[in-house]
């Protein structure tokens, strides 16, 4: 069985623009799993960013 090993995880604050209808829903979904924002949308982004298709350049970045 692997050890813990607590550490810290560096983050990095950052500004972006996000459609009020899809905050809104992403407040909700919070709320209901009892977990911040935040916390919330670092979850779908790595989610997203291991379930995502490698696929070579689209040309979109």
């Amino acid at each position: 069985m692997e050890k813990f090993l607590p550490q810290k995880i560096e983050k990095e604050v950052i500004s972006m623009r996000i459609a009020s209808d899809t905050l809104a829903d992403i407040d909700k979904k919070a709320a209901e799993i009892g977990i911040s924002r935040n916390e919330f949308m670092n979850q779908c982004i790595a989610f997203a960013l291991a379930n995502m298709e490698n696929k070579k350049d689209t040309g979109g970045q």
